[in-house]
């Protein structure tokens, strides 16, 4: 089906019903995929969907089972993989056309492993707090405990939501500063939280990528060498989830790449410091033209 020239639309992968966010009418395409947890396009991307609209066509999907999206379909890197492939023809970026892929946390490595398969279709890259750049997470085996147990996930999500308060305490476990967070992010992730079968589809993706010691079960880490796209890793220094050294030994890794670490920021840097990252989005994006 075409896509909008701006605000939403839907699209249908394998009888999956797929909401995304569309923003601009000319120049190259850009693809943001959100992260996991309760995340969705709006909720990590809201203020960069809207500094490209003027110079790009912006798409930005939720992933089955996160924001307006049903769900139904396989929560793993490899399953999302094949979901950003198909979501790519259902709205008319053929191979005729590659794209700029940008992805935070989870949507990095999806963003990552449909590049290392499909590099004629990427133009560009950017990983952003990217999963799948090593093995060990510092908290993996306790996601992976909470994954396994029924109902304290739910329950976690029930807690963050039942008050403002609540939700930026729930915040303070992601980014650097919760204190200094704007009001209206709060609100935004405090409103996810409370929706009923929140964090359930990031369950099931933990469920599958965590091995039995916390460990993650997708590493593009020894791939790297083989991408010679331009790309461009922002990590915050603060980052409590996935370690700064991941995207540093990547950019070392990586032929064609551009580090950027961002002090006094954690796991969500497109929403803690949105105009930094926006500054440094752009620039990468003009000088890799």
């Amino acid at each position: 089906m075409s896509a909008p020239v701006g605000g939403t639309g839907v699209t249908t992968i394998d009888s999956c019903r797929l909401s995304y966010r569309r923003a601009g009418t000319e120049g190259p395409p850009i693809v943001l995929l959100h992260g996991g947890g309760i995340d969705d396009a709006s909720l990590s991307w809201r203020h960069t969907i809207d500094d490209l609209a003027d110079d790009h066509r912006v798409y930005a999907p939720d992933w089955p089972g996160y924001g307006d999206s049903d769900d139904g379909l396989e929560h793993s890197t490899e399953s999302y993989v094949a979901i950003l492939e198909a979501f790519l023809d259902s709205v008319g970026l053929s191979e005729d056309e590659p794209v700029t892929l940008a992805g935070i946390s989870m949507g990095g490595a999806a963003a990552l492993g449909f590049a290392l398969d499909h590099p004629d279709r990427v133009s560009r890259l950017v990983l952003v707090d990217s999963y799948g750049l090593g093995r060990r997470i510092p908290a993996g085996s306790l996601w992976k405990t909470l994954a396994h147990v029924p109902g304290a996930n739910a329950l976690g999500w029930a807690t963050v939501g039942t008050s403002l308060e609540a939700a930026r305490m729930g915040l303070g476990n992601v980014v650097a500063d919760a204190g200094d967070l704007p009001r209206t992010f709060v609100e935004e992730f405090y409103d996810r939280a409370r929706k009923p079968g929140a964090g359930r589809a990031f369950e099931a993706f933990q469920r599958v990528e965590l091995a039995g010691d916390g460990t993650a079960l997708t590493n593009y880490a020894d791939r790297l060498e083989s991408l010679s796209i331009p790309t461009l890793l922002v990590h915050g220094a603060a980052d409590p989830l996935f370690p700064v050294e991941w995207s540093v030994r990547a950019a070392d890794r990586l032929p064609n790449a551009r580090l950027e670490v961002l002090e006094d920021c954690g796991h969500w840097p497109t929403r803690e410091r949105p105009e930094e990252f926006n500054a440094i989005l752009r620039v990468f994006l003009e000088q890799s033209s």
